[in-house]
């Protein structure tokens, strides 16, 4: 009686998400597809879904654009700065505990940022 209650369009989505879920057991994905098809509804990937290609979902693309990796690339460089300036910040940092400390040392001395230096 409770099942009269649920909204089917929202059961349909979920017994949708079941079918297309890798994690799903082959059975439990038949059963969800027999209930789908009582209700009238099919499973079909949406037209936006069925030919992603690597580029797609951001793999490399030949097309991309030269301009646009150097501004990745950038991006990249920065944050890289951005991470070694917090290592730098940590030995000054007075609430730092010395195990911080040695740590943020290391790993300024891995990338050739000995402590003292500056950029």
């Amino acid at each position: 009686m409770a099942s009269q209650n649920k909204d089917t369009l929202r059961v349909a989505a979920g017994l949708k998400a079941t079918v297309h879920n890798p994690k799903v057991s082959d059975e439990a994905k038949a059963s969800a597809n027999e209930r789908l098809h009582q209700m009238g509804t099919s499973v079909e990937e949406p037209a936006s879904k069925a030919h992603k290609t690597d580029a797609d979902v951001g793999g490399y693309d030949e097309g991309y654009g030269e301009e646009n990796l150097k501004e990745l690339e950038d991006d990249v460089q920065r944050y890289n700065q951005q991470q070694l300036g917090g290592f730098k910040t940590t030995l000054k940092n007075s609430n730092a505990s010395e195990e911080k400390k040695q740590h943020a040392k290391q790993v300024l001395e891995e990338y050739g940022q000995a402590p003292g230096q500056t950029d």
